[in-house]
């Protein structure tokens, strides 16, 4: 009768951590100013907005390049 948190796999599994999640928002963030939005635009975008913007990289750049 093995009652370890070795075996208890709901205890041994990683967390989430805010610092992690921080990490990767900066780096799409980057993402998009590096495909030609501005960065003004970039900070007011929510973070579920970045990853929309970002599941298509090709339209976000054709934008860009017409607003300019």
């Amino acid at each position: 009768m093995a009652t370890s948190t070795y075996r208890n796999k709901n205890k041994v599994r990683p967390r989430k951590r805010g610092a992690v999640k921080r990490r990767r928002v900066l780096v799409q963030r980057r993402r998009l100013v590096a495909l030609g939005m501005c960065e003004e635009a970039v900070a007011k975008l929510q973070s579920n907005e970045l990853r929309a913007l970002l599941k298509t990289p090709k339209k976000v750049q054709e934008s860009c390049q017409s607003e300019a």
